[in-house]
């Protein structure tokens, strides 16, 4: 490539080790250099409170657009073309879609190319060789995206300078984190990275969700990663928060249908019931509100109850037998 004219590039930019050392291998060469970070309710990268994409471009001195996904990509998890992983993990699925993103944005941006982190051989499902080639074949961008940490391992691209490249391959991380030193990085987050649909349990959670409602929301995605859930019927389950962070949260995604229970005698957690709440239900939530609370060793507890926004005058009361270790194992999610 000409050194005279350095295009300008999107570059992927998770905030992770990879994507890190990427841009900045390139930034050094001279190109131009958007970064681009789309926020799924699936990361758990984040430390520290802040976005780490955001605090790299910052370091390194780019502009960077946030891009949240949209509904549609709850459409992906539940029924991707190119199936999931081990777990609820779509991953090629998933590297299309913010691939296809990207590609209306270099048309709109006047960008030549997308530059991203991935590493050969480094994921199980999207960074083999052929799985990358279909990526870039489904999203149509072939030809247009330049993996620097693995290009030399892969077919060589008009964009790209082949001496400056790279050769990482595999699952170690031990190489970039070699490199990170060479190029004096030191803040950086998730050597190993991460997505929570490969975690199993929140895998399964996604799973239960699917398997009993038709319309599911990315709202509805992020509050399985908060507190235990159980399933109490077909219709209905119950989250159980597990500190006063979780509590408040919980308070923040209840919807007008759903009850909240809390023990009045002893500290506990909240609960929240969810769906289509019968009375059958509320001493089965409530139980669980007991179980949970300073009170579980009690024979019998009191729970209160109402639905979100009510005032406190409006409080059923049950009182309550906490649940059974044996029965919370069967309806745990």
């Amino acid at each position: 490539m000409n050194e005279q004219q350095k295009p300008k590039v999107l570059a992927l930019l998770s905030g992770g080790l990879d994507s890190t050392l990427a841009v900045k291998l390139m930034q050094e060469q001279g190109f131009e250099i958007t970064a681009l970070n789309f926020v799924t309710p699936f990361c758990n990268c984040n430390r520290k409170g802040r976005c780490e994409a955001r605090h790299v471009a910052e370091q390194f001195g780019l502009p960077i657009k946030v891009i949240p996904v949209r509904e549609d990509y709850v459409d992906i998890i539940r029924n991707p073309k190119f199936g999931h992983g081990k777990n609820m993990n779509p991953c090629i699925d998933c590297r299309i879609y913010m691939f296809r993103q990207a590609g209306k944005l270099m048309q709109e941006m006047g960008a030549a190319f997308i530059i991203t982190g991935e590493v050969l051989g480094q994921r199980p499902m999207s960074q083999r060789r052929d799985a990358m080639r279909l990526i870039d074949r489904e999203s149509g961008l072939e030809g247009k995206v330049l993996r620097p940490l693995s290009a030399k391992l892969l077919p060589s691209t008009e964009m790209e300078d082949r001496e400056k490249m790279l050769d990482i391959q595999g699952r170690s991380r031990k190489p970039q984190m070699e490199l990170a030193h060479d190029l004096g990085i030191q803040d950086y987050a998730c050597a190993a990275g991460g997505c929570l649909l490969t975690d199993p349990e929140y895998a399964r959670r996604v799973r239960d969700l699917f398997a009993h409602s038709d319309k599911v929301t990315l709202k509805d995605m992020e509050l399985l990663k908060i507190g235990r859930h159980f399933r109490l019927s077909p219709q209905a389950k119950a989250i159980v928060g597990r500190d006063e962070s979780e509590n408040e949260r919980l308070l923040k995604f209840a919807k007008d249908q759903d009850i909240i229970f809390r023990v009045t005698d002893f500290p506990g957690p909240l609960v929240l019931l969810q769906g289509q709440p019968t009375p059958e239900l509320l001493p089965l939530a409530a139980a669980l509100a007991a179980r949970y609370s300073d009170g579980k060793d009690q024979s019998q507890v009191n729970v209160a109850c109402n639905r979100p926004g009510e005032p406190e005058e409006t409080l059923s009361s049950l009182v309550i037998c906490p649940a059974q270790d044996d029965w919370l194992a069967q309806v745990r999610i």
